[in-house]
This record gives structure tokens, C-alpha cells and sequence, in this order.
């Protein structure tokens, strides 16, 4: 579950699987017999937040991070599990303990990697001092749940160093998708010597941030820009091709459009009228899935924003498919539901297929009683409504507040001010509650609906609307425990369900992207799910 920002990147037709953009023959694969220089050159939307995995939340720094460190796995190209910093594992019978055998690697600074340095990452992220939002990932690890909420040791969690060289770690119940989970950020290692020699700036500059991956950091110029480079002690470095990915701050769409035109940067993310530009150049136009949503979160301590009625008049209000065309115009689609299509239900099946729409339309007038009987309940009229939109300072924030403004002014008869912030801010507000109404995206870490659903349990990290229901927490601690698929999907059905009944959260559309590529950008797979991209076997040819 990554907090994604309003990026330029709008996405289109969501397919099952990753894509591999500009995938040569097994001749070109070799990168040799061509003098390209070997150097990438991207966009991020907004500043790099972080390189600490414990306190990175966000898309950009989950980015970086998957391609300047490893964990105990990487994905492949079809999204599966292959040795990372494990040259091998076992799985016990019952599926609830994971013995990996970590391979000799170095850290960029020449510390060799051990299995204590999982073990110390882990749970530095579970210290509830370290107060990481992405704990509740660790959390299907026997006795870290209890670490994490102060009700158990250090010492009682369930990741051991056997040796230097194994780490045994023991479930709470049986997790079909933990080993994938491996590649995720939150689980990679850290050398205990240099992030506690750091302390507090850790992970906040090149000199402050440490790799055993593909690529380390090799500058960073806060709001402005981020460079990786080739990382020479990676154990797998003879496979890396690049020498060097820079990473141009940029938030407005058609600025990232005329830099590639001009040839600044090899890939670009293309939204609503760009579409047509670059639909029929085949060599460089492309489409991927991703199982990202986005929706509104409203702050129940707000005068009115208590009352279910009055959240679901304005998320009924909002006209989801004409927001989808106007603000992406490329495959996006308006929310059916929570959940996003394309989304495993866990039971073989899809989840949107399983569960139906959970989230339907209705007339203005169904609209506009559901917002009387709102008002009245809570003892008020539309002009005691004080509400504020909280949204990025993109180009394509910016044109999505005016859209949703314009959609409560027309069909409810509330006004609405619109504040724009920088992404690192409407995360940080978000997180602390400083908000009336925010717009909001999630994408899948894993694909499974329990990536979309277990964070509005109670109290959960990202319960950032402070939703409370037991039956709905029953539902989603059941779900995580069940043995049987069709059940635990029929758990995660009925929890989705009572989600869209109460409210806490508007769903307004399920994301799909496009993007124009240079054809000489060979070999970068995108995932649908997780990280966007892996660079490691990423190279340049024919430019």
C-alpha cells in the first residue's frame, strides 16, 4: 500500500502482468557492439522524501530504493520471485517458516552483508520509537505485531540470524504472497554501524545513504533532482548495464513532454490530450496495468464530515467517468469501488468480477437528498459546510480540485476552497489529520484486495481517516487468517461492501497509465504492482 502522488503520468488499459519496454533480441539483449552512452535520464514529480526504508511511504522514494538496494529476492519480468540477496531459501510444509541463505555481497562502503542486517532492519522498523507507517507490512511475522504495539520484546519477533549467512523467519499464519512480498522496500536490510553512525539524518543525502543493490546515490539536490550510478560492489554488477540514471524533478506535464521532444529525457508519462500525440508512434508508445486508486478521504473531526450521509452525497456527486476522461482521457476508468480492477480475489478469480460494484451511480436528485438527509441529521444547511480541498501542486492536481469543486458546487450547492500544496506537505497533513478533504491514491504493494482493505482497520498506519467499525475489522482479521480462498474472499467482498455503506473514504477512479519511451531504452520492466520499474538489466542501444 504506497501513497502514490498526482503525477503526470496518467495510466491506460489495465492487463494482468508487467511490460518490458523496448525488449530487443537475445543478439541486442548483450548490450555489446555499440557505443551508446549507457546513461537514463527520467522525471520524478516531486523531491525524493526519503532513503530510509523505514520512513519511506511514497512512490518516488519506494523507487529509488528497489533499485539502489536488494532484498532477500528481486522480480522478474513476469513479477515472480528470483534470488536476490538469497541465493536460495526453503519453505517449511505447514508455510509458516522461511529459511534464506544470503550469498557473499557487499555494502557500498565494502561492510559485507550479513543476516544480521535483516534482522536489525526489521526490527528497527517494528521499534515503535522509529514510528514507520510501513511497520504493518512485517506485520504477518509472528510476534511483531505485539513488538510494534508495545505489547511484546525485540527479542519475541520472528526473524533469527542463525548464522551470518541464514536468516529464519516465522509467520503468524501461512502467507501465499510473502515471498514476493520480499522484493518490497520495507523488507531489505540495513547496516546497523552506518545508519546508527547517521542517527537522525540518515537516509536524507548521498552521504547519508547506503546501497547493496544495482545502483547506489550519487547526488541529490533536494526539489530539484536525484542521480543513481552503477554500483561496483553489488554482487550481480557485471550484469548492470547502466553507469548512471538521473532524475529531473519536474511537475507539470507538458514541461516532462518538451524535454523528451528535445531529448532531456528517455521516457515520459502522458495524460488527456498527449494521448493523441503519441498513440500511433509504435516504437515509443506503450500502456501497463497498475492497481492504483484514487479517492477522496474525508476528516470526521470536521463539523459535518462526521455524518456517513454527508461523505456519501459528496462522493456520489462526483461524476467518476466523466473525471476519469477529462482529467487522464487514456483508459482510466471511474471507480466501481474501492478495490481496483485487475486485482486478484484471491480464490482464482478477479476481485471486481467476484465482488460487482460496490460503488454505483445515482441520479442528481438521489444525490442531492442524500446530502439533506445528511445535513439534517447532523443538524445543519449546505452553507454551515466549511470544507477545503487539500490537493498537490501539480498541473494535474490542480485541474482534478477544479473539477471536483465545480461538481459539488453544481449538483450539492456547497462551495469548496481548494489549497495546493507540495507532495511531501499533503503527506505529511495527512498523515497528522491537518485536513478536511484530501484526494488521494494507493497502489498495490502486492496482488491481493488485503493491500487495499486491511488499512482501514482500526488504527491502522494509514487509517488516516480514523474509520472504526468492528464487524468491518472482524471481516478483514478473519480474512487474514482463513485457510480457505473462497471464503477469505467472500470475508474480503463483504468488508468492501460495508466500506462503501459507511463511507469514510470517496472512491473516485482506478488508474491506468501510458507513457512514450525512446526506442533505444532497452529492456525496463514496469510492474503493475509494487515498485514501477526495475532498471537492473535496463541499457541503451541504437541512440
Amino acid at each position: 500500500m504506497m501513497n502514490k502522488k498526482w503525477i503526470g503520468t496518467a495510466m491506460a488499459a489495465v492487463f494482468m502482468g508487467s511490460v518490458l519496454v523496448g525488449c530487443g533480441s537475445s543478439n541486442e539483449a548483450s548490450g555489446q557492439g555499440d557505443n551508446s552512452p549507457q546513461e537514463l535520464h527520467l522525471t520524478m514529480g516531486d523531491d525524493l522524501p526519503t532513503s530510509d526504508i523505514a520512513l519511506a511511504t511514497d512512490q518516488y522514494s519506494f523507487n529509488i530504493l528497489s533499485n539502489t538496494m536488494e532484498g532477500f529476492v528481486r522480480l522478474d519480468k513476469d513479477g515472480k520471485a528470483v534470488p536476490g540477496m538469497a541465493s536460495s531459501w526453503e519453505i517449511s510444509p505447514d508455510g509458516k517458516t522461511y529459511t534464506f541463505h544470503l550469498r557473499d555481497a557487499k555494502w557500498s562502503n565494502g561492510d559485507p552483508v550479513t543476516a544480521g542486517d535483516f534482522v536489525y532492519s526489521w526490527k528497527r522498523t517494528l521499534d515503535p520509537k522509529t514510528a514507520s507507517q510501513y511497520a504493518f507490512m512485517l506485520k504477518t511475522v509472528k510476534g511483531a505485531n505485539e513488538y510494534n504495539t508495545g505489547k511484546g520484546s525485540a527479542d519475541e519477533v520472528g526473524i533469527q540470524a542463525k548464522d551470518d549467512k541464514t536468516v529464519v523467519v516465522t509467520l503468524n499464519n501461512p502467507t501465499p504472497y510473502f515471498l514476493n512480498q520480499m522484493a518490497f522496500p520495507t523488507f531489505f536490510p540495513l547496516d546497523q554501524k552506518f545508519v546508527e553512525s547517521k542517527g537522525k539524518d540518515f537516509g536524507t543525502s548521498v552521504e547519508t545513504s547506503l546501497s547493496n543493490g544495482p545502483f547506489k546515490i550519487s547526488d541529490w539536490v533536494h526539489e530539484t533532482s536525484v542521480n543513481i550510478a552503477k554500483n561496483d560492489t553489488y554482487w550481480d554488477a557485471k550484469t548492470v548495464k547502466l553507469s548512471k540514471v538521473s532524475f529531473d524533478v519536474v511537475k507539470d506535464t507538458s514541461a516532462a513532454v518538451n524535454m523528451y521532444e528535445a531529448g532531456q529525457i528517455d521516457r515520459v508519462g502522458l495524460v488527456r490530450d498527449f494521448i493523441d500525440q503519441y498513440k500511433d508512434r509504435k516504437d515509443e508508445y506503450s500502456v501497463q496495468n497498475e492497481l492504483t486508486n484514487g479517492y477522496l478521504i474525508f476528516n470526521p473531526a470536521v463539523k459535518g464530515l462526521e455524518n456517513s450521509k454527508i461523505r456519501t452525497a459528496l462522493t456520489w456527486a462526483v461524476d467518476r467517468d466523466m473525471y476519469a476522461d477529462i482529467i487522464y482521457h487514456n483508459g482510466t476508468k471511474g471507480a466501481t469501488g474501492f478495490v481496483p480492477d485487475g486485482t486478484s480475489d484471491s480464490a482464482g478469480g478477479e476481485f471486481r468480477k467476484t465482488a460487482g460494484d460496490t460503488l454505483t451511480k445515482h441520479t442528481d436528485a438521489e444525490v442531492k437528498q442524500m446530502l439533506e438527509d445528511g445535513l439534517k441529521e447532523a443538524g445543519m444547511t449546505a452553507n454551515d459546510l466549511k470544507l477545503k480541498l487539500l490537493v498537490d501542486d501539480s498541473d494535474v492536481a490542480k485541474k482534478a480540485g477544479e473539477f471536483l469543486k465545480e461538481q459539488w458546487r453544481t449538483k450539492l450547492g456547497v462551495n469548496v476552497d481548494i489549497e495546493n500544496v507540495p507532495f511531501k506537505l499533503r503527506l505529511e497533513r495527512e498523515k497528522k489529520q491537518d485536513y478536511t478533504i484530501s484526494v488521494t491514491l494507493w497502489g498495490a504493494d502486492y496482488n491481493d484486495p488485503m493491500t487495499f482493505l486491511d488499512m482501514f482497520v482500526t488504527k491502522n498506519e494509514f487509517n488516516s481517516v480514523s474509520y472504526s467499525n468492528p464487524e468491518y475489522d472482524k471481516l478483514i482479521n478473519s480474512a487474514k487468517v482463513t485457510a480457505d480462498p473462497k471464503q477469505r474472499a467472500q470475508e474480503l467482498v463483504e468488508a468492501e461492501k460495508l466500506l462503501m455503506k459507511d463511507m469514510p473514504i470517496g472512491p473516485i477512479f482506478f488508474r491506468g497509465k501510458a507513457f512514450a519511451t525512446k526506442p533505444y531504452v532497452k529492456d525496463l520492466v514496469a510492474f503493475p504492482f509494487g515498485v514501477d520499474y526495475e532498471l537492473k538489466n535496463t541499457y541503451i542501444e541504437g541512440k
